[in-house]
């Protein structure tokens, strides 16, 4: 039986070695020959550690290995299980776990291989993005305090990695401003052994090169071997209660609904001023709220007990199908739209979202000032949500699963406050402010009330960044 074993793990390398010669990687002898190489270079190699104190002039170029020098977990997995379930989908994502025990019995540079090919054969180069909108995020968590404060002391750097250049290329880039990131052959490399790893803190989100405003991507978890078995258990289940949650939702009302969702753990934190709002006129009130997902409207809504109606730009059919609130599409022509919202107004109460996307991070986009000329009772709405495994938003996915994503987390939480209606002096009917005073004022107090950060961003450099495409649906 242990023969057997053995011919068969035999065989299953020889099949491994012939599919990566065909993808132009080098034999294993060549990366056993190689591997003793880079061991007798690694012995020559300093360590940034003992480098703590040396002063780099502004021409020192220094060369530093990202895995060795920066990160502070030395396990690769979680990232090639980005590329593949992001880019690859859930099917390719399994297959990875399934090879994990594999991975473990051989040695990393064939591991590496064996992760790479799962992770990216099939892909298209031209339509690949998690390099720069999804891994960047995990990098910048793994980031070492200790590491990140030794590199970033050199003015020039140059990156190595062990991982595939489409992967690390954005991060090093964008985040640490390397000059090029190169290939392992490199006679003289920064890094740090294990052990001193051991004992980094891991880098504040306060200290990043540069803000870390978008990202894209359905999972908010570091996707180690262990907390993808958790997460490929809890799928069926969770799928199943998002199904259940949505449907509660869209079928009962909200004074039932919210009970129940509570009970399935879907956790709703709301305030809202003790004295309702009074309009003086046959008019409705216009709520402003920032974007956290395409349930904003609807929370609204639950919060203040009132039924409301909200305009979307890109909304796919099947959500506003399942939407247990009104939605009204904008065409993106500002005349038409005033006239529109305007009129909705006059029926009742509408919820607007002016950033026009969602933003995942503690940061505010611009606010479109339409909102600012069709009502002077404008009451601000400040959203934050909290979930654990899913992101129930997306630049470059289906937008149509937004909603199933977001109820599949096991405890969302969505914190909704409804602060004070702007005071006639702060409108433009009244008060005479511009559209774009009274816009910078509403997303200021949100802004104030979140903690949160105000950009000048919009929706259009947003999916550039993200999709590469100008947003428009």
């Amino acid at each position: 039986m242990a023969g057997f074993g053995k011919q068969f793990l035999k065989t299953l390398l020889s099949f491994f070695k012939i599919l990566l010669s065909r993808l132009g990687l080098p034999p294993e002898s060549n990366m056993i020959s190689n591997s003793h190489a880079n061991h007798s270079t690694l012995q020559k190699h300093y360590s940034l550690i003992h480098n703590s104190k040396r002063s780099f002039s502004n021409q020192t170029i220094l060369v530093f290995d990202l895995e060795a020098a920066l990160l502070k977990s030395s396990s690769l997995f979680p990232y090639f299980m980005l590329v593949a379930f992001e880019a690859g989908g859930l099917i390719r994502a399994l297959i990875l776990l399934l090879s994990y025990p594999f991975l473990c019995s051989v040695g990393k540079e064939l591991g590496l291989k064996i992760m790479t090919f799962i992770s990216f054969v099939g892909i298209r180069k031209s339509k690949f993005r998690a390099g720069t909108a999804v891994l960047p995020k995990f990098f910048l968590e793994d980031v070492g305090c200790e590491g990140f404060d030794l590199v970033m002391c050199c003015a020039r750097k140059i990156g190595v990695s062990k991982l595939p250049r489409i992967m690390v290329e954005g991060f090093l880039k964008d985040y640490i401003g390397v000059e090029a990131v190169l290939a392992r052959d490199m006679k003289e490399v920064y890094s740090v052994t294990e052990a001193e790893r051991r004992n980094w803190r891991f880098l504040p989100r306060e200290r990043y090169p540069k803000p870390l405003i978008f990202h894209d991507g359905r999972l908010s978890f570091r996707p180690s071997a262990f907390a993808t078995i958790a997460m490929f258990m809890w799928l069926p289940f969770g799928f199943l209660l998002s199904i259940f949650r949505i449907t509660v939702g869209l079928l009962l009302p909200f004074e039932m609904s919210s009970s129940i969702l509570a009970f399935t753990g879907t956790i709703s934190v709301i305030s809202k001023p003790s004295q309702p709002f009074n309009s003086a006129m046959s008019r409705g009130s216009l709520y402003v709220c920032n974007h956290k997902t395409l349930l904003d409207p609807v929370y609204t809504s639950l919060t203040i007990m009132k039924p409301v109606t909200a305009v979307t730009y890109s909304v796919s059919r099947f959500n506003e199908v399942i939407s247990p609130i009104k939605t009204v599409r904008l065409t993106r022509d500002r005349d038409r739209d005033r006239k529109l919202m305007d009129k909705i107004l006059s029926q009742g109460d509408l919820v607007v979202c002016p950033e026009g996307t969602t933003c995942r991070e503690p940061y505010l986009l611009r606010f479109s000032p339409l909102f600012a000329e069709i009502a002077d009772e404008i009451v601000p709405v400040a959203i934050d949500v909290q979930i654990s495994m899913f992101y129930g938003s997306t630049a470059s996915g289906l937008k149509c699963l937004d909603p199933v994503f977001h109820y599949m987390n096991p405890r969302p939480i969505y914190f909704v406050k409804v602060l004070e209606k702007l005071p006639g002096s702060r409108t433009c009917m009244i008060g005479g402010k511009s559209t774009f005073e009274v816009a910078n004022y509403v997303q200021n107090e949100i802004a104030k009330t979140l903690g949160f950060e105000c950009t000048s961003l919009t929706r259009k450099d947003k999916y550039m960044i993200l999709a590469g495409n100008n947003g428009i649906i």
